[in-house]
């Protein structure tokens, strides 16, 4: 297995959330409109997601840590496999101009809201798909808050993929310790299908053969 990292906690602990408030708000009707993937997802309303998702920078400074921990190259190949309005790899391709990146995601409306530097870079595709790729193709393949809104058999396939394109690898879902987060996590989650807690889910990163980092974040 690969490392336990903590880059994207910091930034998830920022958020403040009302758990009992979302659990009581017809949630399966939020729900069922969160996993479309689409504009009420990503700019609508909060309850039906992040209630309106804009270019600030955040990301910046989880570019940097990955390209220290990685040692990517100007020249690096990165993979963002769910990478939704791609905030991230725009800041990777602002470090490193010279990279190549690739993201994809199934939704129409976030690619489409990606910041216009990085748009040439993303397709439309499913993390649970077999990658257009050969081995090793990427330098980096990373996950970010993707891989728990897929059933368990399609994490087997996601994660095979991402082990066999990358290099290194590096994946960060959401996941939990205690009766209380995972409380908490069953009332925040709008596209979760996976809930498994940290245990669970290094037991499937071994059964499905995944060797890389990873990180969870908790709903405390």
């Amino acid at each position: 297995m690969g490392r336990l990292l903590n880059i994207v906690t910091p930034l998830h602990k920022r958020a403040k959330r009302a758990y009992i408030d979302r659990m009581v708000d017809d949630k399966v009707h939020c729900m069922l409109k969160a996993k479309e993937y689409e504009y009420d997802y990503w700019d609508g309303d909060r309850r039906y997601g992040y209630g309106g998702y804009k270019y600030d920078g955040r990301w910046s400074v989880v570019a940097k840590q990955l390209i220290d921990i990685y040692n990517l190259k100007s020249n690096a190949k990165i993979l963002d496999v769910g990478c939704g309005k791609a905030h991230l790899l725009y800041e990777l391709k602002q470090l490193l101009p010279e990279s190549e990146v690739v993201g994809f995601d199934i939704s129409r409306h976030g690619l489409a809201d990606a910041p216009e530097g990085i748009r040439d870079h993303l397709i439309r595709y499913r993390a649970q798909d077999a990658y257009p790729w050969g081995d090793n193709y990427f330098d980096l393949a990373i996950s970010l808050g993707c891989l728990h809104n897929l059933r368990i058999f399609e994490l087997e396939t996601a994660l095979r993929e991402i082990e066999r394109v990358g290099v290194n690898r590096y994946v960060m879902l959401e996941s939990y310790r205690n009766e209380l987060e995972q409380f908490n996590l069953q009332c925040w989650a709008l596209t979760c299908e996976s809930f498994f807690d940290t245990a669970e889910w290094i037991w499937l990163y071994r059964h499905f053969g995944y060797t890389g980092d990873y990180e969870f974040i908790y709903f405390e």
